[in-house]
């Protein structure tokens, strides 16, 4: 069998090819932010107002929740006492 070494690259090589991969990074991501599909400003009020909602909501249910499971614990902790 015969010896094959594999040549090493420079080091001024290597940073090229670094450098090429990153502009091909670059204009990848440039081809790709012409494919997203943006929002209408009514869409982005639209899930804005509801996504405030649904907090406000979750927020309100867990204050009750929270009131309730306080106050009967604190029941509980009396009578046992």
């Amino acid at each position: 069998m015969a010896d094959q070494t594999e040549k090493k690259k420079g080091f001024f090589a290597s940073v090229k090819e670094r450098v090429l991969e990153f502009g091909r990074f670059f204009r990848d991501i440039k081809s790709e932010m012409k494919k997203v599909v943006w929002p209408t400003k009514k869409q982005v009020l639209n899930n804005t107002i509801i996504v405030a909602v649904v907090v406000v909501i979750a927020a309100v249910i867990l204050s009750l929740l929270d009131l309730i499971f306080g106050f009967g614990l604190g029941m509980f902790l009396q009578t046992a006492v």
